[in-house]
């Protein structure tokens, strides 16, 4: 499989992953979501999660849709979500919360390892050809 094919392959099916993690933000996930929410954030744990699901639906269909031109920074946007939702996750690990599963403090900490992941995807599906220096 070429390089190009494979990274179309990875930047939709993460693309798509955020839409369908966004949807579950509004309907059957949200209160799953809520447990993630840190204690300091101003708003009420339903309508930070009701706004991020927004966010998630729009970023997702940027990287399934964004002409190629786009795709850069649109990777970099998808990265940067992916760094301003990570206290989060740790919010969820240090308050022992459960969600998705996530009912020990032995998988929340394993979770924490899994958004670089997500960042590296970000960004690696999205990059253009390499600069030569």
């Amino acid at each position: 499989m070429k390089k190009h094919t494979a990274q179309n392959i990875a930047r939709v099916l993460l693309g798509t992953g955020l839409i369908i993690a966004g949807i579950g933000h509004l309907t059957f996930a949200r209160k799953e979501f809520q447990a993630q929410v840190p204690d300091w954030v101003p708003l009420k744990k339903d309508d930070t999660v009701f706004y991020s699901g927004f966010v998630e639906i729009a970023m997702g269909a940027s990287l399934v849709l964004a002409p190629k031109k786009y795709r850069l920074i649109v990777g970099v946007l998808a990265a940067s979500l992916f760094v301003a939702v990570f206290p989060g996750n740790i919010s969820q690990y240090v308050n022992k919360r459960d969600g998705f599963g996530l009912d020990t403090d032995q998988k929340r900490l394993m979770r924490l390892f899994f958004q670089p992941v997500l960042i590296y995807w970000a960004l690696k599906s999205t990059q253009q050809k390499r600069l030569k220096l």
